[in-house]
């Protein structure tokens, strides 16, 4: 797509944030303090038949949003001496967990890497948790969108911090030394998590993320998952636009971003018909941490395709956050 949303020179690129909604931080310290006290610890199971000759793989449990089982893998170097920096994965829209031959890199690269499924999206974690008194539409975005207590989105970002304090009891991990990551709703996950552990990460690396500014998204957005904002206040509520962005700040990267302290590194496609950059930098430019980002002038949502992940690479090791550095 052309540049419909920032042009190449964006000095003024949106720069009215969105609102934050009253009650913001009780809403979340309750919410995580509940999936808190149904916690147990994770529970790691070998994968005999990965195939794997270099790397061990993990079939994880752990406990999310109600002590749902959530389901995740753990790849580490069959050789490397724990614990070891740890990378969590948070993943894209309508997507799981996969197969765990999908996720090579960062355990290739030396790190424990763990891939965290998205409940409802992936085979692995089912959601026992229907979208009530809502006309939702296809997808998550309109699930429980009445109520941000009733929204999807407030279970997802449970189980994403829920992830950190797994992490931090399997053996592999240095719990000192874990980063979040993702790519579109990974990235915006990310940011929630960043956002809501503080000092509980060592960094954060949020890609093309997804979750941010969410009336701009719906207003600018031509592909993927804002429009299904778009549909259902076209469709079933047209008088209700407040209510629902009044639900959705409730999960919005930008107000995580003003209390993530862990240093950052975005990522943005300038060209990005699904997580418009303005979103993007919206985010980005109210980060509270150290941050930096890579803009990619002729990218899609794929951002920076593979170049991303050698960007991710070299910035863990000037972070000192490489597996060799202790």
């Amino acid at each position: 797509m052309p540049y419909t949303d920032l042009p190449p020179d964006h000095p003024a690129a949106h720069d009215e944030p969105p609102v934050e909604p009253d009650g913001f931080d009780a809403f979340w310290s309750e919410t995580l303090r509940t999936a808190r006290e149904a916690g147990r610890a994770p529970e790691l199971r070998p994968v005999r038949d990965s195939l794997l000759t270099t790397l061990d793989a993990y079939d994880v449990r752990f406990p999310g949003w109600g002590g749902n089982p959530v389901a995740a893998w753990l790849v580490v170097p069959s050789e490397a001496e724990a614990p070891l920096p740890a990378v969590i994965t948070y993943l894209g829209y309508s997507g799981g967990r996969g197969l765990v031959t999908d996720h090579l890199l960062y355990a290739s690269a030396g790190y424990a890497h763990l891939v965290v499924d998205s409940r409802g999206q992936g085979h692995d974690t089912p959601d026992p948790h229907p979208a009530t008194g809502t006309h939702w539409v296809h997808g998550y975005m309109t699930r429980g969108i009445e109520d941000p207590h009733q929204h999807y989105y407030r279970r997802l970002v449970t189980d994403c911090v829920r992830a950190v304090d797994a992490a931090r009891l399997v053996p592999h991990v240095d719990p000192d030394r874990i980063v979040v990551q993702g790519n579109s709703q990974g990235g915006g996950l990310a940011l929630a998590v960043a956002g809501l552990v503080g000092d509980d990460i060592a960094g954060a690396l949020p890609d093309v993320p997804f979750l941010c500014h969410f009336r701009r998204g719906a207003e600018t957005a031509t592909e993927g998952p804002y429009t299904e904002l778009v549909d259902y206040l076209r469709q079933q509520a047209p008088h209700a636009a407040e209510r629902v962005f009044s639900t959705l700040a409730h999960f919005d990267g930008v107000h995580f971003a003003r209390r993530a302290t862990a240093p950052a590194l975005f990522s943005a496609g300038l060209m990005d018909p699904v997580c418009p950059p303005s979103t993007v930098l919206a985010a980005y430019r109210n980060y509270a941490g150290e941050k930096d980002i890579r803009e990619w002038p002729f990218a899609d949502h794929a951002g920076g395709r593979g170049a991303t992940a050698v960007e991710h690479l070299r910035w863990l090791r000037r972070r000192g956050l490489a597996p060799t550095e202790h």
